[in-house]
């Protein structure tokens, strides 16, 4: 018999293992967080936020406290009325205790507790506990200190009373499990606070304050930063277009409740060319859109157009008015709260609520309507835009279906520049879009010809960010890449959905080299995945390359090094006991400047290579930093410079 029948043969009812308490989760945590990476470590902090919210929302707490500890823990504090401390009667355990042990245990799931909550499924702090080295609850309620300690989940003694206070609330802090977090445990700031600026934006009124307590600054003191917001989604808007030129005086801001959901929206058009629209349910961002997105879409189509005829501002418009063209140039945050959200799929990102879409469109179409009737003048500048958008998007669709037909059909519409692959299978192969013909041609020789294809990109693309969509069809590079990678953009009536059937490569690597020029080259591509080619992003198959900054050389003996910290190390280490002189150290500024085997070995070799993976953690964040670095606001740009400076990398 051999070792497979073995094993069939031996499958008995002694096989079936059933995980106890937090051991699911330790099994398998990317079901319970989504991954086990960057991603991953931050939902930790954001699932006892939430939880904090969720208090703010049901009326019982206006402060949240995160800290950032040293050694990368993290601890939040809020005012709300502390979870509760007795024995629960059916578990015979304090409620502390089932709350931080129990899968599905929670006030989330009694209806009186919490009205709405983004907590669904009752397993977010416990979660964090099974997947923390150590967890510690702190709970001030009725006059009294609660504490609890767990290490990977498990309580080391019983909920104890440890003091008196005049403060209510719960604290948290917990230290990540690098054995579960094997690719990093380190926090990054400016990542927590996208989150909680969008939190206040969401909850207004609320103050969320976020401290760094890593590094000292030059006062003693720590970088911290509060994010409060009084005028909610309206300033949400004004915030995501602060970089770009708005054509109405404030945003338009709609709040009520429709057919018992709680809709606040709030919109505003600028002059950009594409549409900006983000949603929520319960404060999770929705990117896939849903039922709330489609009534928003349609109330604001239905409202504009009937204003429009009825006003007869359209009755010299020769072609059809689409509902894309009403949406161009807007900029949208759609904010839902509902009691019993029904989701598609585990991941929370499209709502299926039939009963939400008609709410939103009733809201829309109401209050809209009382908006135009009552400013003619910016009712008919938004009009214009809406004329102007239907006469580009019939030169984008003409520009569209030549890119179509220029794309993939059996290899005979590649770009000529394409040095491409001998395998065909998308998921094997990768493609480098490399900066200039140089660069190019050395990474042609230094490749991996079976699987490793290369694009050279003449020069810096076209800022898309600032351009008319038939001038990115009619771009050569821009071209270039669409047929080279495979995809093709849908039509309006679809959302221009990204075609991936034809996609020919699951990596899709930024190579450029390592200085000012082609870090502005990344970001134009970079930008332009974003705004055109987001389902690759989403996806996880556009990668930015790294080349090294140094080669330290003494003798036969050399280093690579990617920044100054490792080319002084090297330096130390090959100096040895000779002089500092005989240490040679070559600054690349450009890919061209290496050989084949040199490129090879340092940024095109999978076993060798690092590969920096471009994420979407927020589509608000990204949205607001794509429009401020590329748009033509110079004093947001120079603000976020001067902010991030001494992380740059600049050439002498």
């Amino acid at each position: 018999m051999s070792e497979e029948q073995d094993l069939k043969s031996n499958y008995s009812a002694d096989n079936i293992q059933v995980l106890e308490g937090l051991e699911a989760v330790r099994k398998r945590p990317s079901m319970y967080i989504g991954d086990t990476g960057v991603k991953g470590l931050h939902h930790l902090v954001y699932e006892v936020v939430d939880n904090s919210i969720d208090e703010a929302l049901a009326g019982h707490a206006d402060t949240i406290d995160v800290r950032i500890l040293e050694g990368n823990s993290i601890r939040v504090e809020d005012n709300g009325r502390g979870i509760p401390t007795g024995i629960n009667k059916k578990e015979n355990k304090s409620a502390l205790e089932i709350v931080m042990t129990v899968l599905h245990a929670g006030g989330k799931f009694d209806k009186d507790t919490y009205k709405v909550s983004g907590g669904l499924h009752g397993v977010g702090v416990s979660c964090v506990n099974a997947l923390s080295t150590d967890l510690k609850a702190e709970v001030h309620r009725e006059g009294k200190i609660w504490m609890q300690e767990y290490k990977i989940g498990v309580p080391q003694y019983d909920v104890k009373e440890v003091g008196d206070t005049d403060k209510r609330g719960t604290i948290v802090t917990f230290t990540p499990d690098p054995t579960i977090f094997t690719q990093t445990t380190e926090y990054k700031y400016d990542t927590l606070a996208g989150r909680l600026r969008e939190l206040a934006f969401l909850n207004k009124g609320i103050k969320l304050t976020l401290t760094d307590e890593r590094e000292k600054l030059d006062d003693g003191s720590y970088f911290s930063e509060t994010f409060h917001s009084e005028g909610g989604l309206k300033e949400f808007v004004a915030f995501l277009d602060d970089t770009r030129t708005s054509i109405l005086a404030e945003p338009i801001y709609i709040e009520g409740i429709k057919n018992g959901v709680p809709v606040e929206l709030a919109f505003q058009y600028n002059d950009s060319y594409a549409e900006n629209v983000h949603s929520y349910v319960n404060n999770i961002n929705t990117h896939e859109g849903g039922t709330h997105i489609a009534g928003f879409r349609r109330g604001l189509t239905r409202t504009l157009k009937t204003y429009a005829d009825k006003e007869g501002l359209l009755k010299n418009v020769k072609m059809e008015i689409t509902g894309d063209d009403f949406r161009e140039g807007l900029t949208a945050v759609v904010s839902v709260k509902v009691q019993e959200p029904q989701f598609e799929g585990q991941t929370k990102t499209k709502l299926g609520n039939s009963e939400v879409m008609g709410s939103v469109d009733v809201a829309v179409g109401e209050a809209l309507g009382n908006y135009l009737e009552e400013n003619p003048k910016e009712a008919k500048m938004i009009i214009n835009k809406v004329i102007l958008a239907a006469t580009a998007r019939a030169a984008a669709r003409k520009a569209r279906e030549m890119v179509q037909r220029k794309s993939v059909m059996g290899g005979s519409g590649l770009p000529g520049k394409l040095a491409d692959c001998s395998d065909s299978d998308p998921e094997r192969c990768e493609i480098f879009l490399v900066e200039g013909d140089s660069a190019g041609g050395t990474a042609k020789q230094g490749r991996d010809r079976n699987i490793q294809a290369i694009l050279p990109l003449k020069g810096k693309i076209l800022n898309v960010e600032k351009a008319m969509e038939h001038k990115i069809y009619e771009n050569d590079e821009i071209k270039n890449m669409f047929t080279a990678i495979g995809v093709s953009i849908g039509t309006p009536e679809d959302n221009k959905a990204l075609n991936l059937t034809k996609l020919r490569y699951h990596k899709i690597v930024i190579m450029t080299d390592a200085d000012i020029d082609g870090s502005h080259i990344t970001t134009l591509i970079l930008t332009f995945f974003y705004r055109y080619m987001r389902a690759l992003i989403e996806a996880g198959y556009v990668y930015i390359a790294s080349p090294p900054l140094y080669q330290v050389k003494k003798g036969k003996e050399f280093e690579y090094c990617w920044n100054d910290a490792q080319r002084d190390a090297a330096v130390q280490r090959l100096k040895g006991a000779g002089k500092e002189d005989s240490v040679h150290i070559q600054r690349y500024k450009g890919l061209g400047e290496m050989n084949a085997e040199q490129l090879w070995d340092t940024t095109l070799n999978p076993a060798t290579r690092t590969l920096m993976q471009a994420t979407i953690e927020s589509a608000a964040e990204c949205d607001h930093t794509f429009s401020m670095l590329m748009g033509d606001e110079v004093a947001p740009r120079r603000d976020f410079i001067e902010r991030n400076a001494k992380y740059a990398k600049i050439d002498a």
